[in-house]
């Protein structure tokens, strides 16, 4: 027997002359790739980074409200730390047309001071239309090809043109 990295190989004598020979080669190599498998995972263990530093300052909760959820599906709760983090959030039920029918619209916004001291502020509506954020902070979308932008402006100048071929029947 043979031992290395904690596993144990035992070799296989076969008597079968041709079939044991290519068994004890399949063993072998089967032994080879667990070796190999079990070194890269101890060296790719042993080559993961230290685990990132993290502040032992306590941040106190300066404000903290929370009211609900109400008997109407409404709440509404905000809160502020002590390293300057504000959020504040509504929720409403809106009624449909019918009973079963219905809506959540919410309001809200946060706060914070980003690495380079600079106040960044979002806010945010998310309803049947989804989430909406805005801010300065978020990316702004590239302006609209002039091309696209007189195609648009063209359908919209002829409504009619339009809705006639999307009727068409195919």
């Amino acid at each position: 027997m043979t031992t290395i990295i904690g596993y144990t190989t035992i070799p296989l004598k076969m008597t079968l002359p041709r079939e044991g020979r290519e068994l004890s080669k399949n063993i072998n190599i089967f032994n080879l790739l667990i070796i190999l498998a079990l070194a890269i995972a101890a060296g790719v263990t042993s080559a993961a980074p230290p685990p990132a530093e993290q502040s032992k300052e306590q941040i106190p909760i300066l404000k903290y409200e929370n009211e609900g959820v109400n008997h109407d599906g409404s709440y509404n709760w905000n809160y502020e730390t002590g390293n300057n983090i504000i959020a504040q959030e509504q929720g409403e039920f809106k009624q449909g047309t019918n009973p079963d029918e219905g809506e959540m619209e919410v309001r809200g916004s946060y706060e914070y001071t980003d690495p380079d001291g600079k106040k960044v502020v979002v806010t945010y509506i998310a309803n049947k239309d989804g989430f909406q954020p805005q801010g300065d902070i978020l990316p702004t979308p590239p302006p609209i090809p002039p091309a696209i932008q007189k195609l648009l402006e063209w359908l919209e100048a002829h409504p009619e043109e339009n809705q006639a071929e999307e009727n068409k029947v195919r």
